[in-house]
């Protein structure tokens, strides 16, 4: 199963011990640190135009500022690998593609 685990700002110190550890395992796909949320876009489609928006979506504190894909057997397994991170970690599984021919 996949599951995305979203970041906070001010997120714990974990990161070695977790990239370690997902990694030997071969549970980690990838992750990203994300960049301030002043440079994003939002971008609308209005009438089949596109309408651009500076800053972010959400003008909220909150913001994710990391991400990490896992690929781990149950969500249990995802909760421990989020636990080494040791700070708010949003574990949100990920949809299986349906009806896709590969």
């Amino acid at each position: 199963m996949k599951f995305l685990l979203s970041l906070y700002p001010g997120a714990g110190t974990g990161h070695e011990e977790f990239l370690a550890m997902a990694g030997r395992t071969g549970e980690l796909i990838g992750g990203h640190e994300l960049a301030d949320p002043s440079l994003a876009l939002v971008v609308r489609v209005r009438d089949g135009v596109p309408a651009v928006t500076e800053g972010p979506y959400d003008e909220s504190a909150e913001h994710v500022a990391r991400h990490y894909l896992v690929d781990c057997e149950s969500r249990d397994r995802a909760v421990e690998l989020a636990g080494l991170l040791r700070g708010r970690v949003e574990v949100r599984p990920l949809m299986e593609p349906v009806g896709l021919e590969m």
